[in-house]
């Protein structure tokens, strides 16, 4: 695969998301959020099984234990981040929601100095700034617009930036990529649907009712768009993939417009701007200047 190609199927996880915005709203019109969870994350189970199986035929060597138990702490970090960012649905919209959870490629660089004391670039800082200003701006230029929906997504965010970091340390440690998104989809069905029993009523009738929106982000969005991203980032720089990924905010406003009806204020869209120039800033400084650099002796 060429980085072009991977680059592309970055790309395409970062539509699907973006759509999978929209089914994740419009499912709790019928199911709790738990539920949703839950029962999206068994069917991409069952997505990624046959792709587990062709990777372990292929596989040098078994999976260590310690594998195993990365796998399933990525899976904690992935039901956490999910479920914060499921309920932040219920009192923020589509586009809000996608924009904030596009942070994480902020937050990752972050706590990557927290959790493995490596020292960031010093465009961390003022990118981190800059991106709570599109946040106060996409609230609509006054705190008390700020929701607790946008609130409980923002916390998503961080938490889907300890996954990212689970996925670079577990994935590339086991060399089994599809393995991890098996694990931590079962981990992610099983605490979802138990989360269900304990707080959310539920009926048959509710689950045949959200069935398009489930199977959709259980195919799409938690099942494939997962599975794109781990295979398609071991042919690609991290800069270029978050980039790509990142795509997801603005198919999320793009779907949010077009399919629910939303609008975004001209401040909305100032603030979304300006979080897109921070999340670009985080990744294409630093590879700018490095490649200043560089060049530097040879035009000597």
């Amino acid at each position: 695969m060429t980085r072009v190609q991977a680059n592309l199927l970055l790309l395409l996880a970062g539509a699907i998301w973006g759509a999978g915005f929209i089914a994740q709203s419009t499912a709790m019109q019928a199911l709790g959020p738990f539920w949703f969870i839950g029962l999206r994350f068994v069917v991409a189970t069952f997505v990624a099984l046959p792709f587990m199986r062709w990777e372990k035929a292929r596989a040098t060597g078994p999976l260590r234990r310690r594998d195993v138990a990365g796998f399933v702490a990525t899976g904690l970090a992935l039901f956490a981040g999910a479920a914060f960012q499921q309920v932040g649905l219920l009192t923020t919209t589509v586009t809000n929601s996608g924009f904030l959870t596009g942070l994480y490629v902020v937050f990752t660089p972050i706590l990557t100095v927290l959790f493995l004391r490596r020292r960031p670039h010093w465009v961390i800082w003022p990118a981190a700034l800059t991106a709570c200003l599109g946040i106060f701006l996409l609230s609509g230029g006054t705190l008390t617009a700020l929701t607790l929906g946008d609130m409980l997504t923002i916390a998503s965010a961080a938490l889907w930036s300890v996954q990212m970091i689970c996925v670079g340390v577990f994935s590339g440690r086991s060399g089994r990529p599809i393995a991890l998104s098996l694990v931590q989809f079962a981990v992610c069905g099983v605490l979802g649907c138990a989360a269900g029993l304990l707080f959310e009523p539920v009926s048959l009738a509710a689950i045949q009712s959200a069935l398009p929106e489930i199977l959709y982000a259980g195919l799409f969005s938690s099942g494939i768009a997962f599975i794109l991203q781990n295979i398609a980032q071991r042919y690609t720089t991290a800069p270029q993939a978050a980039i790509f990924l990142s795509s997801e905010a603005l198919f999320a406003a793009l779907f949010g417009v077009a399919l629910l009806g939303e609008t975004i204020t001209p401040a909305g869209y100032a603030g979304c701007a300006i979080i897109f120039v921070a999340i670009l800033a985080v990744e294409l400084v630093p590879e700018l200047l490095r490649g200043r650099r560089a060049g530097r002796p040879a035009e000597a």
